[in-house]
């Protein structure tokens, strides 16, 4: 009788633990797909700007205008450097239609290619669309250009009532940073044979040469507006492998070159501005493997800076880094080894020292698709407006634009 009764304890034991596992199991499922739909709540609009299409479309980039309407603009035509038929086109998301209209041109240089265009705000409002036209089908030889408009608020392109180049003149100075610089980088052996020169020595020659280094700069990230009317727009040139700053402290008027970024590789930078003044430079690594995102800190509004060394975040193409109104930080790019494939969203509380929030934007399985080059802005209501290159494969291409609101990123 008593084994018989402990029997009985023992299978009831045994159906109460069953129930609670099985409790604990749904709870723990609901709590995953509540987390999946907060994640997923995050964004309010997930948009192609324009149909799938077969042409090349790339290097977009997006300002949020006083009107509510948001401006996209990139490079669209049969190739990039090669093609003279590459031409920048743009389409506006209109609030009062809540849809992007069908696509316009905003700039054509007659048999040049025009590439990598940045639409931007200055202090005044005034709507700002820069690019390169690219001359003798090299990026080495392109040269930036630039115009104004003030009427931009109507349904379709701007009205542009300026346009200028860019035209910028580094002086010996610019060798001379290069070769201090490059004393600064860890000790580094690039050459291809015994009678290769080192990758550092060819650099330090080409910085030396005053069209290399006064030609070939390339727009590609939205620039960083400092008070007192200054702007810093980064920049970087293929030919020479590293970048440097446009600066401008007439709001535009005129522009000057900084220092140069010195590193091997650091291309494409987006500047973000520090609560201690100092501004730090993300950019894309162009130089040895392993690839990773390349850093590097100005201490003096921009003109000079520090030697650019990899950080320990996998890189593959362009990335985008902005502070937000919270004083939060948002990154994005491809932080992967192998590709273009997965596009994430990460979120700094500690000004980039770490990232505990990151999500995923894109995530293709197969490894097939492309999803690159994004552009990442914050309106003044705190939504957060990305866009980026949408590519599932060599004939289906668009731009996709996001809007996410970071109040619900937690």
């Amino acid at each position: 009788m008593i084994f018989m009764q402990r029997l009985g304890l023992l299978s009831f034991e045994m159906n109460e633990m069953r129930i609670t596992i099985f409790a604990l199991l749904i709870a723990f499922s609901l709590s995953n797909q509540e987390a999946a739909s907060q994640s997923f709540n995050i964004f309010l609009a997930q948009d192609l700007i324009f149909p799938l299409q077969e042409k090349h479309v790339h290097g977009s980039s997006i300002v949020s205008l006083p009107n509510g309407d948001i401006l996209a603009a990139w490079f669209e035509g049969s190739g990039e450097r090669k093609a003279d038929d590459v031409r920048i086109r743009g389409s506006r998301w209109q609030e009062s239609t809540q849809s992007w209209s069908p696509p316009f041109d905003l700039a054509d240089t007659p048999d040049l290619p025009d590439c990598n265009p940045v639409l931007f705000l200055n202090h005044e409002n005034k709507l700002f669309l820069t690019w390169i036209a690219v001359q003798a089908n090299q990026w080495e030889n392109s040269i930036i250009k630039y115009k104004i408009s003030t009427s931009y608020l109507m349904a379709g392109p701007p009205i542009w009532e300026w346009q200028e180049n860019i035209l910028l003149k580094p002086n010996e100075t610019f060798s001379e940073e290069v070769i201090k610089k490059m004393k600064e980088l860890p000790d580094h052996e690039m050459g291809w044979a015994g009678y290769a020169p080192a990758y550092d020595d060819m650099i330090i020659e080409a910085s030396k040469n005053s069209t290399y280094r006064s030609f070939g700069w390339m727009t590609r990230i939205p620039p960083l507006l400092l008070t007192r009317d200054t702007i810093l727009l980064p920049l970087y040139s293929d030919g020479l492998n590293m970048s440097l700053v446009a600066i401008s402290i007439n709001d535009g008027l005129s522009w000057k070159p900084s220092k140069p970024i010195v590193g091997r590789g650091p291309i494409q930078p987006s500047l973000v501005l520090k609560k201690n003044g100092d501004i730090i430079a993300y950019m894309r690594d162009s130089g040895d493997a392993p690839a990773r995102v390349q850093l590097s800190t100005s201490h003096d509004r921009g003109f000079a800076w520090s030697a650019a060394l990899k950080s320990d975040i996998p890189n593959t193409a362009s990335v985008a880094v902005i502070q937000l109104l919270d004083g939060r930080w948002a990154f994005v790019g491809n932080m992967i080894n192998d590709g273009r494939y997965q596009l994430s969203l990460w979120i700094s509380t500690d000004e980039g020292i770490s990232w505990t929030q990151k999500i995923f934007l894109e995530n293709d399985q197969n490894k097939n698709a492309g999803y690159s080059y994004p552009c990442i802005i914050q309106s003044s209501d705190g939504l957060l407006h990305m866009s980026y290159s949408y590519h599932l494969n060599s004939q289906q291409k668009s731009i996709k634009y996001l809007r996410i609101d970071p109040a619900l990123i937690k």
